[in-house]
């Protein structure tokens, strides 16, 4: 009996181990497809999780109506190893099936996207946890759920600790799934020792070659429909890659283009706008850049160029493809623009930056009101912010014009004079000495030759587009802080108004759906799917955070998630020693993750980017272990029955991923980081409220 109940548990734990590999790579999988966008994280927790109860839910029915089994535990496991790297490939190559290539993608239907690859990976994942319990019990009527939740967790806590400390640094994505996936097809073919059968052998074999075709096809799994692929790497920030089309080469970071060859128009204005002010800029700091920048500042006979780019294998290609020609006084430095600007002591003539729209928490953070001041400490007394937007051509949008307004109105608490200058790119002129708006005249002037202004500059730019397009900033528009994201709240606004689509119908429905789910719970189940939703919503926090506050989670993301994980091990094999007082103990849980929550809002609003990051981890890892606490208290007030057992696991499920969810898209862009975490409190004090309004404890 010993033996089986070994090899089942060995099982679970490889299940933790590979289900987590497999869910952060898919997390990376997606962000690379969809240019980094942070929502995608929330919107695949949320599918992951809901789809994961879901299995739960189907484990408990058919183990209602049929015995269950080794044989069949084994049959699952090997299927679910053979799913994870076509759950991969299929990520990449479907894309472009479902969507027209180069087109962005609305929110509902990368929502159905996401769901529909990941379903059948998360339903057999969601599955095979009870039904490993249900095996157990078939063999020994009483075991404890609680078991197999520590021994899962125990392999989480694993898998997420080789992801982050091993396979991020040194493994591409499919050799990862390989690696993460060999426990797991060990731990099954031992269940059928000592005499495996015939379609044991088959069905390892049909899993091994699955990823091994996963590691032979990686490369070619990314071969753009345009052009070919010259270059290919995985960083531990990012997927890097450059497309040749003839003579022109485009380096692409998670898909989207950030350099090109023969972008001219694009080298120069981001220089010369700025640079041109200037009766000398001896030092200037490039916060990431454009291919051919480097010729056009060379013009300006700079003393030190600082040019901040976070990741060292982009730098490298950026040189290798001569997207970034080497000049004198050229100082590349690998750090996040920010943190760099933090640490310096140096002043500078010229900040410009050279980042997409901020409709990321990553990019928000360079335009928000903290940012600005940290630019305007270190500019000479006449030094110049730069820094640009999606222009327009006729008709500016609302949603635009106060994107726009708030950024104006953010930067004018730091700067005397801002000027926007029209375009394709809007540019933002920000300095404490007056602006010229005459580009050619001050180049002329200074005899620095240009193609691009030269020749069309008065065509796109003139005295009363420029006035006209100023005169347009509201001045009531909010400001863009850290810890308010309101350009966040603008993007997501424009992301629905572009697919003419809202938010609002699949919030109402989620919400009835969830109220219906609520008001057939006990007691019990309520906690747990609170106590899911806060510890996922806290999640959701720290991750957001350290977008806003770090600018790495694409690296961060695994040990964030790991971290979240640890807690709940100890969590729960302390919580498995209190069988008495059962409600008790649970209040208390509660009572610890809503101070828990509070001191981090006090934090964050005291010390804001201040905060070190250890911080938000020992905070998610003691969140994690009041939740892991909670859950075998839970299970025990609720009989521990085989039904208790596939409740109380889908309450956490479920509850985790209204979290994820409602945290992501509804409470951090309309409330802020602040304001969502006080939501969060809101929502643990009813389970409070609920747990405190019950009759007598069950205490046994």
């Amino acid at each position: 009996m010993k033996k089986i109940e070994r090899a089942i548990l060995q099982v679970v734990a490889a299940t933790g181990i590979s289900s987590v590999v497999v869910q952060l790579i898919t997390i990376r999988e997606f962000l690379a497809q969809f240019q980094g966008n942070e929502f995608i994280i929330a919107l695949i927790l949320f599918c992951w999780l809901t789809l994961g109860g879901i299995g739960t839910l189907l484990a408990r029915q058919v183990a209602q109506r049929m015995r269950a089994s080794v044989n069949a535990l084994g049959i699952l496991s090997f299927l679910l190893a053979t799913l994870a790297p076509v759950q991969i490939l299929a990520i990449r190559f479907l894309r472009d099936f479902f969507f027209i290539h180069g087109t962005s993608v609305g929110f509902y239907q990368t929502l159905a996207y996401i769901g529909l690859l990941i379903t059948p990976y998360c339903l057999l994942l969601g599955y095979v946890l009870p039904y490993s319990l249900f095996v157990l019990r078939h063999e020994i009527p009483d075991y404890p759920g609680a078991r197999i939740y520590i021994t899962d967790n125990l392999g989480d806590v694993t898998g997420g600790a080789l992801f982050a400390f091993i396979l991020v640094f040194w493994a591409t994505p499919l050799q990862a799934v390989l690696i993460a996936n060999i426990p797991l097809m060990v731990a099954t073919y031992l269940l059928y020792m000592p005499r495996p059968t015939p379609g044991a052998i088959i069905l390892a074999v049909a899993a091994t070659g699955a990823m091994a075709f996963g590691i032979v096809w990686e490369k070619q799994s990314l071969v753009p429909s345009e052009g070919r692929l010259v270059h290919y790497q995985e960083s531990r920030y990012g997927r890097i890659s450059v497309h040749q089309d003839q003579e022109q080469y485009t380096l692409f970071k998670d898909n989207l283009p950030v350099f090109s060859s023969q972008n001219i128009a694009a080298a120069e204005e981001a220089i010369h706008y700025p640079l041109s002010q200037l009766l000398k800029a001896r030092r200037t700091l490039l916060i990431s850049g454009e291919g051919g920048i480097m010729a056009e500042i060379e013009k300006y006979h700079p003393e030190t160029v600082d040019y901040v780019e976070l990741d060292p294998k982009i730098a490298a290609v950026q040189f290798q493809f001569n997207l970034m020609q080497p000049i004198d006084g050229l100082n590349v430095i690998h750090e996040d623009g920010r943190a760099h600007l933090k640490q310096t002591t140096a002043r500078y003539d010229a900040i410009i930056l050279n980042l997409p729209e901020p409709d990321t928490f990553q990019v928000n953070r360079f335009y928000t009101d903290q940012f600005f001041r940290l630019a305007q400490t270190h500019l000479n007394p006449e030094g110049i912010l730069s820094f640009s937007m999606q222009g327009f051509d006729n008709y500016l949008a609302e949603a635009q014009r106060q994107k726009l307004s708030s950024l104006h109105n953010t930067a004018a608490r730091h700067f005397k004079h801002i000027l926007l200058l029209p375009g394709q790119r809007i540019f933002f002129l920000c300095r404490n000495a007056p602006i010229d708006w005459d580009i050619p005249a001050l180049l002329e002037h200074r005899n620095i030759h240009t193609r691009y202004i030269r020749g069309y500059y008065y065509g796109n730019v003139t005295r009363e587009r420029v006035d006209q397009l100023n005169a347009l900033m509201d001045p009531q528009a909010p400001i863009n802080r850290d810890e308010s994201p309101r350009l966040i709240k603008i993007m997501f606004s424009q992301w629905f108004d572009k697919f003419a689509t809202s938010p609002v119908a699949f919030m109402l429905v989620i919400a009835t759906v969830s109220l219906v789910y609520v008001a057939r719970m006990t007691r019990a189940e309520y906690v747990l799917f609170s106590t899911g939703f806060m510890t996922m919503g806290s999640e959701i926090l720290v991750i957001f955070a350290f977008q806003i506050f770090f600018g790495y989670i694409y690296f961060q993301i695994g040990l964030i998630v790991t971290v979240f994980l640890a807690g709940l091990l100890p969590g729960a094999w302390i919580g498995q020693k209190q069988i008495r007082h059962l409600k008790a103990t649970l209040i208390t849980a509660d009572g610890i993750l809503i101070s828990l929550t509070a001191v981090l809002i006090i934090m964050v609003m005291t010390l804001g980017d201040r905060l070190p990051a250890p911080s938000y981890l020992i905070f998610g890892f003691l969140v994690s272990l009041a939740c892991g606490f909670q859950f075998p208290v839970a299970l025990q007030l609720e009989g521990a029955g085989a039904g208790a057992v596939t409740r109380t696991f889908s309450a956490d499920l479920i509850g985790a991923a209204g979290g994820t969810l409602i945290t992501s898209v509804v409470l951090i862009p309309h409330l802020g980081i602040l304001w969502a975490a006080a939501a969060l409190i809101a929502l643990k004090l009813s389970s409070l409220v609920i747990l405190g309004g019950g009759h007598a404890d069950n205490e046994s």
